[in-house]
Protein backbone atom coordinates (compact mmCIF):
# COMPACT_ATOMS: atom_id res chain seq x y z
CA UNK A 1 0.00 0.00 0.00
CA UNK A 2 0.96 3.36 -0.71
CA UNK A 3 0.35 6.26 1.36
CA UNK A 4 -0.64 9.37 -0.01
CA UNK A 5 2.04 12.26 -0.38
CA UNK A 6 1.95 15.10 2.18
CA UNK A 7 0.81 18.11 0.29
CA UNK A 8 4.18 20.11 2.08
CA UNK A 9 6.23 17.64 0.69
CA UNK A 10 4.42 17.75 -2.64
CA UNK A 11 5.64 20.96 -2.65
CA UNK A 12 8.94 20.16 -1.74
CA UNK A 13 9.32 17.32 -3.83
CA UNK A 14 8.35 19.73 -6.69
CA UNK A 15 11.01 22.11 -5.99
CA UNK A 16 14.53 22.21 -6.94
CA UNK A 17 15.98 21.68 -3.01
CA UNK A 18 18.35 18.67 -4.51
CA UNK A 19 20.67 20.51 -6.09
CA UNK A 20 23.76 18.40 -7.38
CA UNK A 21 22.20 15.06 -6.74
CA UNK A 22 21.72 14.94 -2.98
CA UNK A 23 19.28 12.31 -2.07
CA UNK A 24 16.12 11.99 -0.34
CA UNK A 25 15.87 8.67 0.58
CA UNK A 26 13.90 9.72 3.92
CA UNK A 27 10.98 11.48 1.52
CA UNK A 28 10.39 7.98 -0.66
CA UNK A 29 10.29 6.13 2.90
CA UNK A 30 8.07 7.68 5.02
CA UNK A 31 5.58 7.84 1.76
CA UNK A 32 5.61 3.72 0.90
CA UNK A 33 4.25 1.48 3.58
CA UNK A 34 5.68 -1.16 4.47
CA UNK A 35 4.61 -4.63 3.36
CA UNK A 36 7.65 -7.18 4.44
CA UNK A 37 5.55 -10.33 2.87
CA UNK A 38 6.27 -8.78 -0.87
CA UNK A 39 9.86 -8.70 -0.35
CA UNK A 40 9.86 -11.59 1.33
CA UNK A 41 8.88 -13.94 -1.55
CA UNK A 42 12.26 -13.39 -3.22
CA UNK A 43 14.00 -15.28 -0.51
CA UNK A 44 16.31 -18.02 -2.76
CA UNK A 45 15.76 -17.32 -5.84
CA UNK A 46 18.30 -16.12 -8.14
CA UNK A 47 17.55 -12.74 -10.08
CA UNK A 48 18.17 -13.18 -14.08
CA UNK A 49 15.80 -10.62 -15.73
CA UNK A 50 14.24 -7.71 -14.77
CA UNK A 51 10.48 -9.08 -15.82
CA UNK A 52 10.69 -11.16 -12.79
CA UNK A 53 10.22 -8.41 -10.72
CA UNK A 54 6.46 -7.14 -9.64
CA UNK A 55 5.96 -3.19 -9.20
CA UNK A 56 4.91 -3.89 -5.52
CA UNK A 57 8.28 -5.71 -4.96
CA UNK A 58 10.64 -3.05 -6.92
CA UNK A 59 8.48 -0.65 -4.74
CA UNK A 60 9.29 -2.23 -1.25
CA UNK A 61 12.62 -3.30 -2.44
CA UNK A 62 13.67 0.58 -3.30
CA UNK A 63 11.59 1.41 0.02
CA UNK A 64 14.02 -0.72 1.71
CA UNK A 65 17.20 0.83 0.19
CA UNK A 66 15.51 4.33 1.61
CA UNK A 67 15.53 2.44 5.55
CA UNK A 68 19.53 1.56 4.67
CA UNK A 69 20.63 4.46 3.28
CA UNK A 70 19.12 6.75 5.75
CA UNK A 71 21.04 4.63 8.23
CA UNK A 72 17.71 3.19 9.96
CA UNK A 73 19.21 -0.15 10.63
CA UNK A 74 21.89 0.07 12.96
CA UNK A 75 24.89 -3.07 13.80
CA UNK A 76 22.91 -5.63 11.76
CA UNK A 77 24.90 -8.54 10.18
CA UNK A 78 22.60 -10.88 8.56
CA UNK A 79 24.95 -12.57 6.09
CA UNK A 80 27.51 -13.31 8.79
CA UNK A 81 28.73 -17.06 7.88
CA UNK A 82 27.18 -16.09 4.00
CA UNK A 83 30.16 -16.61 1.13
CA UNK A 84 29.51 -14.63 -1.94
CA UNK A 85 31.30 -16.08 -5.13
CA UNK A 86 31.99 -12.74 -7.16
CA UNK A 87 32.40 -13.97 -10.67
CA UNK A 88 33.56 -10.87 -12.99
CA UNK A 89 34.86 -12.58 -16.53
CA UNK A 90 33.88 -9.10 -17.69
CA UNK A 91 35.93 -5.49 -16.59
CA UNK A 92 33.95 -3.45 -13.98
CA UNK A 93 34.03 -0.65 -11.47
CA UNK A 94 30.89 0.08 -9.90
CA UNK A 95 28.88 -3.38 -10.01
CA UNK A 96 31.67 -5.30 -8.81
CA UNK A 97 32.78 -3.17 -6.09
CA UNK A 98 29.11 -2.47 -4.99
CA UNK A 99 28.21 -5.86 -4.41
CA UNK A 100 31.28 -6.61 -2.82
CA UNK A 101 30.82 -3.61 -0.54
CA UNK A 102 27.19 -4.64 0.07
CA UNK A 103 28.29 -8.14 0.95
CA UNK A 104 30.91 -6.57 4.04
CA UNK A 105 28.28 -3.76 5.15
CA UNK A 106 25.87 -7.06 5.79
CA UNK A 107 28.72 -9.28 7.47
CA UNK A 108 29.62 -12.07 4.76
CA UNK A 109 32.69 -13.15 3.59
CA UNK A 110 33.85 -12.95 -0.41
CA UNK A 111 35.90 -15.33 -2.55
CA UNK A 112 36.75 -13.35 -6.32
CA UNK A 113 37.41 -14.65 -9.66
CA UNK A 114 38.09 -11.55 -12.03
CA UNK A 115 40.14 -13.32 -14.93
CA UNK A 116 38.37 -16.51 -16.24
CA UNK A 117 41.40 -17.40 -17.81
CA UNK A 118 42.85 -18.59 -14.46
CA UNK A 119 40.42 -20.68 -13.86
CA UNK A 120 39.03 -24.15 -15.20
CA UNK A 121 37.22 -22.65 -17.99
CA UNK A 122 40.57 -22.07 -20.03
CA UNK A 123 40.83 -25.91 -19.95
CA UNK A 124 37.52 -26.38 -21.52
CA UNK A 125 35.61 -27.18 -17.88
CA UNK A 126 31.87 -27.03 -18.77
CA UNK A 127 30.34 -24.28 -17.38
CA UNK A 128 27.66 -26.71 -15.53
CA UNK A 129 30.80 -27.97 -13.89
CA UNK A 130 31.46 -25.11 -12.64
CA UNK A 131 28.77 -24.28 -11.48
CA UNK A 132 28.43 -27.86 -9.21
CA UNK A 133 31.59 -26.85 -7.69
CA UNK A 134 30.51 -23.15 -6.77
CA UNK A 135 27.22 -25.04 -4.78
CA UNK A 136 29.92 -26.24 -2.66
CA UNK A 137 32.50 -23.02 -2.04
CA UNK A 138 29.23 -19.80 -1.53
CA UNK A 139 26.09 -19.12 -0.80
CA UNK A 140 25.09 -17.16 -3.41
CA UNK A 141 27.16 -16.03 -7.22
CA UNK A 142 26.65 -12.57 -8.67
CA UNK A 143 28.34 -13.21 -12.42
CA UNK A 144 29.06 -10.83 -14.94
CA UNK A 145 29.95 -12.22 -18.38
CA UNK A 146 29.75 -11.06 -22.07
CA UNK A 147 28.42 -14.22 -22.90
CA UNK A 148 24.43 -13.62 -23.02
CA UNK A 149 23.47 -17.08 -22.43
CA UNK A 150 26.54 -18.22 -20.14
CA UNK A 151 23.80 -17.14 -16.77
CA UNK A 152 21.21 -19.47 -18.00
CA UNK A 153 24.25 -22.27 -18.44
CA UNK A 154 25.16 -21.71 -15.04
CA UNK A 155 21.84 -21.70 -13.71
CA UNK A 156 21.37 -25.45 -14.62
CA UNK A 157 23.72 -26.50 -12.49
CA UNK A 158 23.25 -24.20 -9.66
CA UNK A 159 21.21 -24.62 -6.32
CA UNK A 160 22.39 -21.69 -5.11
CA UNK A 161 20.70 -18.13 -5.97
CA UNK A 162 22.96 -16.50 -9.08
CA UNK A 163 22.43 -12.61 -9.58
CA UNK A 164 22.70 -11.30 -13.41
CA UNK A 165 25.70 -8.50 -12.87
CA UNK A 166 25.21 -7.81 -16.90
CA UNK A 167 25.04 -10.50 -19.59
CA UNK A 168 26.29 -9.57 -22.70
CA UNK A 169 23.73 -7.37 -24.42
CA UNK A 170 20.96 -8.93 -22.53
CA UNK A 171 20.20 -7.54 -19.48
CA UNK A 172 21.81 -5.73 -15.98
CA UNK A 173 18.55 -5.95 -13.49
CA UNK A 174 20.60 -4.65 -10.69
CA UNK A 175 21.78 -1.69 -12.95
CA UNK A 176 17.84 -1.19 -13.38
CA UNK A 177 16.65 -1.25 -9.61
CA UNK A 178 19.70 1.81 -9.12
CA UNK A 179 18.53 3.54 -11.76
CA UNK A 180 15.01 3.46 -10.65
CA UNK A 181 15.72 3.78 -7.37
CA UNK A 182 17.58 7.45 -7.87
CA UNK A 183 14.06 8.34 -10.15
CA UNK A 184 11.73 7.38 -7.37
CA UNK A 185 13.99 9.26 -4.53
CA UNK A 186 13.86 12.19 -7.08
CA UNK A 187 9.81 12.15 -7.22
CA UNK A 188 8.46 10.22 -5.23
CA UNK A 189 4.83 10.20 -5.96
CA UNK A 190 5.83 8.10 -8.66
CA UNK A 191 5.01 4.83 -6.67
CA UNK A 192 1.25 6.60 -6.43
CA UNK A 193 -1.75 4.63 -8.22
CA UNK A 194 -3.77 7.71 -9.27
CA UNK A 195 -1.10 9.56 -10.58
CA UNK A 196 -2.34 13.05 -12.20
CA UNK A 197 -1.90 13.96 -15.94
CA UNK A 198 -0.35 17.07 -15.43
CA UNK A 199 2.49 15.52 -13.44
CA UNK A 200 2.99 13.07 -15.39
CA UNK A 201 7.21 13.11 -17.02
CA UNK A 202 9.03 12.44 -19.97
CA UNK A 203 11.67 10.64 -19.78
CA UNK A 204 14.53 10.69 -22.85
CA UNK A 205 17.04 7.59 -23.35
CA UNK A 206 20.10 8.75 -25.32
CA UNK A 207 21.16 5.02 -26.40
CA UNK A 208 20.22 1.81 -28.42
CA UNK A 209 17.42 -0.08 -26.64
CA UNK A 210 18.43 -3.13 -28.73
CA UNK A 211 22.36 -3.57 -28.08
CA UNK A 212 22.59 -2.04 -24.43
CA UNK A 213 21.80 -3.94 -21.57
CA UNK A 214 21.33 -0.74 -18.83
CA UNK A 215 19.00 0.71 -21.38
CA UNK A 216 17.34 -2.56 -21.95
CA UNK A 217 16.47 -3.37 -18.07
CA UNK A 218 15.76 0.16 -16.91
CA UNK A 219 12.94 0.15 -19.84
CA UNK A 220 11.03 -2.99 -18.07
CA UNK A 221 11.39 -1.37 -14.93
CA UNK A 222 9.85 1.95 -16.00
CA UNK A 223 7.01 -0.18 -18.11
CA UNK A 224 5.69 -1.16 -13.96
CA UNK A 225 5.38 3.01 -13.62
CA UNK A 226 3.79 3.84 -16.80
CA UNK A 227 0.65 5.35 -15.08
CA UNK A 228 3.66 8.28 -14.36
CA UNK A 229 5.15 8.48 -17.77
CA UNK A 230 3.75 10.55 -20.53
CA UNK A 231 6.69 9.38 -23.49
CA UNK A 232 9.67 8.04 -23.47
CA UNK A 233 11.79 9.64 -26.34
CA UNK A 234 14.46 7.37 -27.68
CA UNK A 235 17.51 9.65 -28.95
CA UNK A 236 19.62 7.70 -31.39
CA UNK A 237 20.56 7.14 -35.11
CA UNK A 238 20.11 3.89 -35.15
CA UNK A 239 17.86 2.48 -38.20
CA UNK A 240 16.73 -0.43 -35.52
CA UNK A 241 17.21 0.58 -32.13
CA UNK A 242 14.97 -1.67 -31.07
CA UNK A 243 15.44 -5.56 -30.82
CA UNK A 244 12.62 -8.02 -31.80
CA UNK A 245 9.30 -7.48 -30.15
CA UNK A 246 10.97 -5.55 -27.55
CA UNK A 247 8.82 -2.17 -28.52
CA UNK A 248 5.88 -4.23 -28.34
CA UNK A 249 6.39 -5.80 -25.15
CA UNK A 250 6.88 -2.38 -23.46
CA UNK A 251 4.23 -0.96 -25.33
CA UNK A 252 2.02 -3.62 -24.05
CA UNK A 253 3.00 -2.21 -20.64
CA UNK A 254 1.68 0.86 -21.28
CA UNK A 255 4.83 3.04 -22.52
CA UNK A 256 4.70 5.13 -25.32
CA UNK A 257 7.62 5.77 -27.47
CA UNK A 258 8.91 8.28 -30.12
CA UNK A 259 12.13 7.61 -31.28
CA UNK A 260 14.15 10.73 -33.10
CA UNK A 261 17.65 11.51 -33.72
CA UNK A 262 17.41 15.87 -32.89
CA UNK A 263 18.89 15.83 -29.23
CA UNK A 264 18.56 18.97 -28.77
CA UNK A 265 15.34 19.58 -30.32
CA UNK A 266 14.15 17.04 -27.47
CA UNK A 267 15.92 17.74 -24.56
CA UNK A 268 13.85 21.04 -23.32
CA UNK A 269 10.88 18.13 -22.93
CA UNK A 270 13.12 16.00 -20.59
CA UNK A 271 12.63 15.63 -17.17
CA UNK A 272 14.84 12.65 -16.86
CA UNK A 273 17.94 12.38 -18.91
CA UNK A 274 19.13 8.62 -19.53
CA UNK A 275 22.44 8.66 -21.41
CA UNK A 276 24.71 5.55 -22.10
CA UNK A 277 27.59 5.14 -25.03
CA UNK A 278 29.01 2.10 -24.43
CA UNK A 279 27.52 -1.05 -26.59
CA UNK A 280 28.03 -4.57 -27.41
CA UNK A 281 28.83 -4.99 -31.21
CA UNK A 282 30.43 -8.35 -32.28
CA UNK A 283 32.90 -10.20 -30.09
CA UNK A 284 33.76 -6.57 -27.96
CA UNK A 285 32.73 -3.35 -26.38
CA UNK A 286 32.34 -0.01 -28.45
CA UNK A 287 31.62 4.08 -28.13
CA UNK A 288 28.09 3.94 -29.39
CA UNK A 289 26.12 7.12 -29.85
CA UNK A 290 28.98 9.28 -28.64
CA UNK A 291 27.90 11.37 -31.43
CA UNK A 292 25.64 12.62 -28.89
CA UNK A 293 26.90 14.72 -26.11
CA UNK A 294 25.17 16.38 -23.12
CA UNK A 295 26.92 19.27 -21.18
CA UNK A 296 25.73 22.66 -19.07
CA UNK A 297 25.34 24.27 -22.88
CA UNK A 298 22.47 21.95 -23.80
CA UNK A 299 18.97 23.09 -23.84
CA UNK A 300 17.60 20.75 -20.70
CA UNK A 301 14.86 21.79 -18.70
CA UNK A 302 15.73 23.86 -15.57
CA UNK A 303 14.91 20.69 -13.47
CA UNK A 304 15.79 18.03 -15.28
CA UNK A 305 18.18 15.22 -13.90
CA UNK A 306 20.52 13.42 -15.55
CA UNK A 307 21.53 9.62 -15.11
CA UNK A 308 24.58 7.64 -16.84
CA UNK A 309 25.42 4.03 -15.43
CA UNK A 310 29.21 5.09 -16.27
CA UNK A 311 31.62 4.52 -17.11
CA UNK A 312 31.20 8.22 -18.74
CA UNK A 313 32.82 9.12 -21.86
CA UNK A 314 32.73 11.76 -23.70
CA UNK A 315 29.09 11.82 -24.16
CA UNK A 316 28.13 13.50 -20.38
CA UNK A 317 30.63 16.65 -19.82
CA UNK A 318 32.39 16.72 -16.38
CA UNK A 319 31.22 20.30 -16.30
CA UNK A 320 27.61 19.08 -15.48
CA UNK A 321 29.05 17.23 -12.32
CA UNK A 322 28.19 20.54 -10.15
CA UNK A 323 25.19 21.52 -11.50
CA UNK A 324 21.29 20.49 -10.14
CA UNK A 325 21.35 18.38 -13.06
CA UNK A 326 23.73 16.33 -12.10
CA UNK A 327 21.94 12.34 -10.31
CA UNK A 328 24.40 10.15 -11.90
CA UNK A 329 26.94 10.22 -8.88
CA UNK A 330 23.90 9.46 -6.69
CA UNK A 331 22.61 7.04 -8.67
CA UNK A 332 25.85 5.02 -8.54
CA UNK A 333 25.68 5.79 -4.65
CA UNK A 334 22.12 4.84 -4.12
CA UNK A 335 23.28 0.97 -6.22
CA UNK A 336 25.09 -0.38 -2.92
CA UNK A 337 21.10 0.59 -0.85
CA UNK A 338 19.70 -0.91 -3.65
CA UNK A 339 22.01 -3.88 -3.73
CA UNK A 340 21.66 -4.55 -0.23
CA UNK A 341 17.95 -4.29 -0.01
CA UNK A 342 18.20 -7.18 -2.41
CA UNK A 343 20.74 -9.32 -1.48
CA UNK A 344 19.26 -9.34 2.34
CA UNK A 345 16.16 -10.30 0.59
CA UNK A 346 17.35 -13.06 -1.61
CA UNK A 347 19.15 -14.61 1.13
CA UNK A 348 16.49 -14.71 3.91
CA UNK A 349 16.38 -18.73 3.33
Amino acid sequence: MVKKLHPKLTERVSQDVWAEGIEQPVALLELIEEQPGVIAELAGYSVISSRQFSREQIVQLCRLAAKYEAQQIFSQFPLTGKILISAFYEPSTRTRLSFESVWHRLGGDIISITDPSTTGIAKGESLQDVAEMMNHYGDVVVLRDSNNGAIYEMLEGLRIPIINAGNGTDEHPTQALADIYAILKWRPDLVQDDFPEEKKITIGIIGNPARMRTVRSVLLFLAKFSEGIREVVIITNSIQPFSDDQREELEKEGLSFRVSNDLDGSLPDMDVVYINAIAWVGDSYEEHGIEYKLSKDSPLKKDAIILHPLARGEELSTDLDKTDHNWYFAQARGAVFVRMALMSSIMRF
